[in-house]
């Protein structure tokens, strides 16, 4: 399927994913409604089934955009993915010797492990914190895709020993997480009103940058037209170990919502965020 031409890609997208998922299968369009109503209280039930629409329509842009990229090139995905000020990561990595990278399911996250290419000239690496699927095929898959653009891919339960293993080889890297996953609340140490609901937040970032003292940047994504993402770097911190507990997880979560309420269909709506509240003792 990469082969097919993007438009043709889209032109599935368009007359049969997207139909497919929102009108047959109705793919958890449930959990959908129920987190756009819960995020937008103030919004008109029109407006958020809008925005559910457009939702849909991305998502099945997505899908198809992973397939393509697979065999994407370099200048292709150079037009398509524009990072604003690359310079500032340049210089963190040369400062620092590393950075985290804090991102979220926005647009074509799966795009943006394309930074790499960016890093090459300069003798560093991206390294793609994943969690690994329990389907085996799609796992592997999925792996092929994402170490397409040459970066390093880390399994979540590997972060830290390969963390410690590059900082003794001197690589700079910049670590990117997807930190927007919904945490277990038994171990939930940040919490947060986030989109007019209590919400717990992975502070796992925010724990290995103050153990490292590695800077931390927000990654703002939005999608200006279809086929094309600008993301931008934001920094969160400098010095993450003068920071007070929860603050970098907390502004992640400001910046979030900020970029979320710019443009509500790009985020992944069809995870279940809010399923589990805090536990009261």
């Amino acid at each position: 399927m990469s082969r097919i031409p993007l438009r043709g890609l889209y032109a599935f997208a368009s007359w049969v994913l997207y139909p497919l998922m929102y009108y047959v299968v109705r793919y958890r369009r449930g959990i959908v409604a129920k987190n756009l109503r819960q995020s937008f209280p103030n919004k008109t039930d029109a407006e958020r089934r809008a925005i559910e629409k457009k939702f849909y329509r991305s998502f099945a842009d997505v899908i198809v955009e992973i397939v393509h990229g697979y065999r994407a090139s370099e200048a292709e995905m150079r037009e398509r993915v524009v990072f604003e000020n690359e310079e500032l990561m340049i210089r963190l990595l040369s400062e620092y010797g590393a950075c985290i990278g804090m991102l979220a399911h926005m647009g074509n996250w799966e795009w943006m492990a394309d930074f790499n290419q960016h890093l090459v000239p300069y003798d560093m690496i991206q390294a793609n914190i994943y969690r690994k699927l329990k389907n085996g095929g799609m796992d592997s898959l999925m792996n092929a895709i994402r170490s397409r653009r040459g970066g390093i891919l880390i399994e979540k339960q590997q972060v830290l020993r390969q963390m410690l293993t590059l900082r003794k080889e001197g690589r700079r890297v910049v670590y990117g997480f997807i930190c927007d996953q919904k945490p277990r609340p038994q171990v939930t140490r940040c919490w947060t009103t986030f989109l007019h609901q209590e919400t717990g937040f992975l502070d796992g970032s925010e724990v290995l940058a103050k153990k490292f003292g590695y800077p931390v940047v927000y990654v703002h994504i939005t999608r200006p037209e279809r086929g094309r993402y600008v993301a931008r770097f934001e920094v969160i911190t400098e010095n993450p170990k003068a920071e007070p507990e929860n603050a970098i997880t907390l502004r992640y979560a400001q910046l979030l919502e900020e970029n979320i309420k710019e443009q509500p269909e790009l985020w992944l709506w069809t995870h279940n965020r809010w399923k589990w509240g805090r536990v009261v003792e």
